[in-house]
């Protein structure tokens, strides 16, 4: 018999986009146009053709793979690249337009905040709801009850109507719901991140617990943190294709690499005038490609291509890092404390800077550059010219994410420790 819970082939999903022109007002002249050009359609119907007022958007386009019994599935991919579409399928909340899907077992969904709630309910009544449709009888939701509270943490609130809940204890009920009443598949979209940190580590930890029980959990999360811990294989989709499927660390590390984040090379346009001017500013990931959303585990690099057009001396190169809150994190300089360059000749020159691997937190950052010769002037300075991020892949630093209060740097500093030679006694 075999173990195939999902079979997907050749899946797509199609929507019609309708165009509306927008005018501030209706002249007659627009109208008698208008008529004149319907008549001209009923005798040309290709003309219909040149002005569309809808087209198609393959939302899901050829999709196909199998998820065995058990397994645990992170979809990525970024915004619009077909995610939400494929779970509202496998979930059928919506038809595809063609292909076929095979799904043996119980299938629970939690794809936005409050998903099969009715807000008139209390929470009490909600949980009878949503384990009646999932299938469960009044005895099996009965036998749940107790610990579907305990993990949502609203006993004050059970017989409140779920309308006066919060986003944060909408999710927390509708997900304690979805994982305790056993369903054979579970279907969850990146709602986890409405909850706190804690919360959503105790998600984590259920969701495992769910796929060790020998359930099929399909997840999607643009945290790749929680894609590599959580999952064994991932699906990457983009543009409503499959991209890459296979093991976890594998997809998710192809995924960070692929050069797709925005602006990972800033060309700026030469100005004559300038004694030494910036040509270009690139992030490279540890592969040497040009990336704006970089693995944590590796190092990068920073480049930096200028021009001199007249000899100059006392140069001073220099790049600062922020945070996404604007507050430095650190700036590098050139000199480096051992003296200046007597003179830099005129020509082309390339600086590279490397960042260690493990060195920033993840998160999100902006580069800013400069060229001066200290306390005279600046020959070439360009503020935040440049957006990255840094991402968690499942390392040891996962577990500081949100504990920003220690820095958002890590420094590997070398630890003595030396055991003392006076005995300790032991207490009675």
């Amino acid at each position: 018999m075999s173990d195939t819970v999902i079979r997907v082939e050749n899946l797509g999903k199609k929507y019609i986009i309708g165009h509306q022109q927008q005018e501030r007002y209706t002249a007659l002249r627009d109208v008698l146009a208008h008529k004149a050009k319907g008549i001209t359609q009923l005798f040309n119907p290709k003309s219909k053709i040149q002005n569309p007022k809808s087209e198609e958007f393959w939302a899901l386009k050829d999709v196909s793979f199998e998820v065995k019994q058990g397994d645990r599935i992170g979809i990525i991919g970024r915004n619009g690249a077909g995610k939400s579409t494929l779970l509202k399928v496998l979930s059928r909340i919506t038809e595809p337009t063609e292909g076929r899907i095979s799904i043996k077992g119980r299938v629970a969904s939690l794809l936005e905040v409050g998903t099969g709630f009715h807000p008139e309910l209390t929470g009490r009544e909600n949980i009878y709801l949503n384990g009646a449709i999932l299938g469960m009888g009044k005895v099996e939701i009965r036998r749940k009850f107790d610990e579907i509270v305990a993990f949502a943490e609203v006993e004050k609130f059970l017989d409140t109507p779920v309308k006066r809940y919060s986003s944060g204890m909408y999710v927390r009920l509708a997900f304690a719901v979805a994982a305790h009443l056993e369903p054979e598949i579970l279907i969850v979209d990146e709602v986890l991140a409405v909850g706190d940190a804690q919360f959503q580590k105790k998600c984590l930890g259920k969701l495992e617990d769910v796929g060790k029980d020998g359930r099929t959990v399909l997840f999607v999360s643009h945290q790749m943190a929680t894609v590599t811990q959580l999952c064994r294989n991932a699906i990457w989709l983009d543009r409503g294709e499959i991209l890459l499927h296979g093991e976890a660390n594998h997809v998710v590390s192809q995924y960070l690499s692929s050069g797709l984040s925005d602006k990972p090379v800033v060309v700026f346009e030469e100005k004559a005038t300038e004694d030494l001017s910036f040509t270009k500013i690139s992030l490279l990931n540890h592969n040497g490609e040009p990336n704006g959303e970089l693995d944590v585990r590796f190092p990068f690099f920073i480049q930096l291509d200028y021009v001199v057009r007249k000899p100059l001396k006392n140069i001073e190169m220099s790049v600062r890092i922020k945070a996404s809150d604007d507050i430095p994190v650190f700036t590098t300089i050139s000199s480096d404390c051992s003296g200046y360059e007597p003179m830099k000749e005129p020509g082309l020159y390339t600086s590279t800077i490397e960042v260690p691997k493990l060195f920033l937190m993840p998160g999100m950052y902006t580069l800013t550059c400069a060229a001066f010769e200290f306390g005279k002037c600046v020959y070439s300075h360009h503020q935040n010219v440049m957006k990255f991020s840094i991402a968690e892949t499942g390392t040891n630093v996962a577990k500081y994410n949100h504990h920003r209060d220690i820095g958002v740097v890590l420094v590997h500093l070398p630890w003595i420790e030396n055991r003392c030679k006076t005995a300790v006694s032991n207490r009675a």
